[in-house]
């Protein structure tokens, strides 16, 4: 999937970082067209993919309604201190459809909920499993690998 593989080349520009993961984002229109992209400690140390992303688009605007976020890894559920967790900054943007390719590991956050928030909210997720391993190679720092 082009978008999937767009994320995850955006996913290995992450800084890697020991405390947290590299992901990739990318929002896409409607009509197929690239509406945002991102990458996990893009614009500052502690800022997820999905928060890069969405933060380039009006909070107001319309194609965000029509449109899908492709993100390598699936949304956080929780964040330390007070930021917005990324489910939460999908459904707020009211993006109907997310693509990722694997859930989070209990590495950070012992039972991630994203993925299950957004499918109680009647987001559509879809979950492609055969690009897990392009994905997650990005964040073998984290699981003891070079």
């Amino acid at each position: 999937m082009r978008w999937m593989q767009r994320a995850t080349d955006f996913a290995a520009l992450c800084p890697p970082a020991a405390g947290a993961y590299s992901v990739g984002a990318i929002i896409v229109g409607e009509d197929g067209t690239e509406l945002a992209s991102g990458y996990s400690r893009a614009t500052r140390p502690r800022v997820h993919a999905e928060e890069v992303a969405l933060a380039q688009l009006p909070q107001e605007d319309p194609r965000l309604a029509e449109a899908t976020i492709y993100s390598t890894l699936g949304p956080c559920s929780q964040r330390s201190a007070s930021r917005t967790p990324c489910a939460q900054r999908i459904l707020g943007a009211g993006i109907p459809r997310v693509v990722i390719t694997w859930r989070e590991p209990s590495l950070f956050v012992t039972n991630c909920l994203g993925f299950e928030q957004l499918v109680t909210a009647g987001v559509i997720v879809d979950e492609l499993p055969e690009l897990a391993a392009a994905a997650s190679t990005v964040n073998n720092h984290l699981f003891g690998g070079c």
